[in-house]
């Protein structure tokens, strides 16, 4: 009974496993003929979806340099400078390929010793190791012949690329910086960052694991050896006149002992700004070791009190208004008194009162007491409105980034006071910028234009650059004929023997940087524009804080501005017009 009990459970366990085997060899049947079926649907259904992500896994695409800057007759003034970074994987060495060898076949390329790169490469407690940064292309492709000649992978090489300014200081407040890594930029480098960014066209090529392109008919074979590139940018900047700019600046910040000063070369009938200097300058190629103040352009973000070149505004302003005209009297008593203040003439303990003045004399004597009574002539209301109209107290618009609106009181906190120093250059703080444009409406029949230091297209121009109508013709050519008078007149350095030149000295006391008051430092300065019957250029000239000698803006500015003009008129090949006015006598 026992062996047959034994017999059917080994019979009923066979059955049972025979069962369980044919079961699975359905199902492993049944999963053989969806694989396949799946295998059919991918490469004859779903093939391109498939073959496109092959594609991405292999594709490559070059980061793209930015675009580079020019001045406005192609000097290239900013560019991109690609290098490379080599580097070493200890957990890639093998015993054919280890630091020895590679210190051997490496240390002649990057001109390091060998036993000085052998112990660099032998550190395996880092992961990655720092061979050698910023290696040139030459040495970057002898590089990539040895680790392709001896199949090397624990050596590769990182491409990157640094922004370059090739003329180092020059133009640097303009230019700006710029720098990818910290993400940092300033000036043009900022403003047109769009611009320079800008790739119109990116091609894309397929590379293998260990780097190598994978051409094939559509394979562009231009593409993998350049680099993709953003839109260049030409700036107005004139970089002979920038450079006289920045020389004559430089030269009187030194015999002077001066703390900056800056140089503005406007063409007034189109905005466009041919040289532009700042002092204290940098080199944009190493920023990062300039200090705030030598990077911050304070021409723009910081405000001052002009002096005595905004009595141009002043009467211009009243003339516009009505007031007066062109051949105007105005009382000028030397000195006035108001409250605790005493206002008077720079010359009146030499001269005393000179009584009745016409404007040429109000000019060229620059009478603080003339311009008062004629701020005086205007109201609150209208003088603030003909401030407002000139561009006071908003920004100029110019593209660069900073700018500072200045600082213009509304006309219902002014008073009489307020009303009397703001006459001769004292209660306002503008900025140089809004000097520049606000005085280039005379050069230009009355109308402003935006400045600007980027080179537009027609169509950019008419979205960036306004136009705006401060005064009439009319007032803009009488006020032109007065200084050009008041310069011809008398003995100022600024007098050109070829140019009939309009305009106007400064000197004005500095605030204190903390409350208020005065220090006992000046800004000096001189604006004008040349030649008078047909404006070219607009120059701006400000030295701050001169130590040494006379400070007075017609022995400070006013060299620079006689120099800075001399050598722009020649470069531009400006006809003189006072020669052509002597011509014209004798026909």
């Amino acid at each position: 009974m026992k062996r047959e009990y034994i017999k059917d459970n080994n019979i009923k366990r066979t059955r049972h496993c025979n069962n369980v085997s044919g079961w699975m060899e359905i199902l492993y049947a049944v999963l053989v003929v969806i694989l396949l079926i799946h295998l059919f649907v991918l490469q004859v259904f779903d093939f391109h979806r498939y073959r496109e992500r092959g594609k991405m896994q292999r594709a490559s695409h070059d980061f793209a340099l930015r675009g580079d800057i020019y001045d406005r007759n192609g000097i290239k003034l900013a560019t991109d400078r690609i290098y490379y970074n080599i580097y070493a994987r200890p957990v890639d060495y093998s015993k054919r390929e280890n630091p020895q060898k590679i210190a051997e076949l490496f240390s002649p390329v990057l001109n390091i010793p060998e036993q000085t790169l052998y112990k660099t490469l032998s550190n395996k407690n880092i992961k990655v190791i720092a061979v050698k940064k910023n290696v040139d292309r030459d040495t970057a492709e002898k590089i990539m012949k040895i680790i392709a000649h001896n199949n090397f992978r624990s050596i590769s090489l990182d491409k990157k690329d640094e922004r370059d300014y090739p003329q180092g200081v020059f133009a640097s407040h303009v230019l700006g910086f710029f720098n990818a890594d910290a993400e940092v930029s300033n000036g043009v480098e900022l403003s047109a960052k769009d611009k320079l960014e800008h790739v119109v066209k990116t091609t894309a090529y397929q590379q293998t694991r260990d780097g190598k392109i994978i051409y094939n008919f559509s394979t562009d074979p231009v593409a993998p050896t350049t680099n993709p590139k953003g839109q260049d940018v030409y700036l107005t900047i004139d970089a002979a006149i920038q450079h006289v700019c920045e020389k004559e600046l430089t030269k009187m910040i030194a015999e002077k002992d001066a703390l900056r000063g800056s140089v503005i070369v406007m063409n007034p009938k189109n905005g466009e700004i041919l040289a532009y200097a700042v002092y204290p300058t940098y080199d944009p190629n190493n920023f990062q070791k300039a200090s705030n103040t030598q990077i911050k352009n304070w021409t723009l973000t910081d405000v001052y009190p002009p002096g005595s070149t905004f009595k141009i505004i002043t009467v211009t302003s009243a003339m516009e208004l009505g007031k007066i005209n062109e051949h105007s009297t105005i009382q000028d008593q030397g000195r006035i008194k108001f409250g605790n203040y005493t206002i008077e003439n720079y010359d009146y303990k030499q001269k005393g009162a000179p009584g009745n003045i016409n404007l040429v004399y109000l000019f060229e004597h620059s009478s603080n007491i003339g311009s008062v009574n004629v701020g005086y002539l205007m109201t609150h209301n209208e003088f603030y409105g003909m401030l407002k109209k000139f561009g006071f107290g908003e920004k100029s618009g110019i593209d660069l980034p900073g700018e500072s609106s200045g600082l213009l009181a509304s006309p219902n906190y002014w008073d009489k006071g307020l009303h009397m120093t703001m006459s001769y250059g004292y209660g306002t703080s503008v900025s140089i910028m809004q000097m520049v444009s606000a005085v280039s409406a005379l050069a230009n029949n009355g109308v402003r234009v935006t400045p600007h230091v980027i080179k537009y297209s027609p169509e950019e121009e008419a979205e960036k650059i306004k136009r705006v109508q401060t005064i009439s013709p009319e007032t803009a050519k009488i006020i032109t004929k007065l200084l050009v008078q008041s310069v011809n007149n008398g003995k100022s350095t600024i007098k050109s023997d070829k140019y009939n030149i309009a305009a106007k000295t400064g000197t004005s006391r500095k605030p204190l940087e903390h409350g208020s008051g005065y220090s006992g430092a000046m800004y000096t300065s001189t604006i004008g524009f040349l030649p008078a019957d047909d404006p070219k250029v607009l120059i701006y000239v400000v030295v701050d804080s001169a130590k040494k000698g006379a400070v007075w803006g017609n022995t400070v500015a006013g060299p620079v501005f006689h120099e800075v003009s001399e050598q722009v008129a020649r470069i531009l090949d400006i006809k003189p017009d006072k020669i052509q006015a002597k011509s014209n006598n004798k026909i």
